[in-house]
């Protein structure tokens, strides 16, 4: 019988913004592979799906990879791999994922979950909420807040405008 992991000490976050696009357009955002290299991420890196099947019990794996070369990333070199699965999709409302890093490291290696929830906004734009539960405690609140919000911006840009640089019809309508 295998030994359980031990982790150390886990956190929880939430992070909201109001974005000018309606639910659909914005639940799009969450599930499309092709929006998700676009937006999630913090600024300073990019995206890579290696693997990303939006449906319950769908899995994904990730990688954010620092554009600065020598940044340490959690996983290996200058990488953040993470990997897991749909738990609940509802259209239009709600995305719950659940994850963990790739990493030997005990302290990075809890599995934490991330539910994205969208509701009306009265000038009929959108409400997101996400929630992060079970942050390892080795990733400090401030930088998990911090790129939570870069990557709500780069949400924010794709959905309203498309994304910087780029025309406005490229977003997700």
């Amino acid at each position: 019988m295998a030994a359980a992991a031990t982790f150390g000490t886990v956190y929880s976050l939430r992070v909201s913004c109001r974005l000018g696009a309606s639910r659909a357009t914005v639940y799009r955002a969450l599930i499309d592979p092709a929006a998700i290299v676009r937006w999630r991420f913090p600024d300073g890196m990019s995206a890579q799906l290696h693997e990303f099947d939006a449906r319950e019990g769908g899995a994904f794996r990730i990688s954010l990879s620092y554009d600065r070369p020598g940044a340490a990333g959690k996983t290996a070199g200058n990488t953040d791999t993470y990997r897991g699965h749909f738990v609940r999709l509802v259209p239009g409302e709600q995305v719950v994922e659940e994850l963990a890093f790739e990493t030997a490291d005990p302290a990075l290696g809890a599995p934490m979950t991330m539910t994205t929830t969208l509701s009306d906004t009265d000038d009929g734009g959108t409400l997101v909420v996400i929630a992060h539960d079970g942050i390892p405690d080795a990733i400090p609140t401030a930088d998990n807040e911090t790129g939570t919000r870069m990557a709500l911006d780069r949400l924010r840009a794709l959905v309203e405008a498309g994304t910087p640089g780029a025309p406005a019809t490229s977003g997700i309508r």
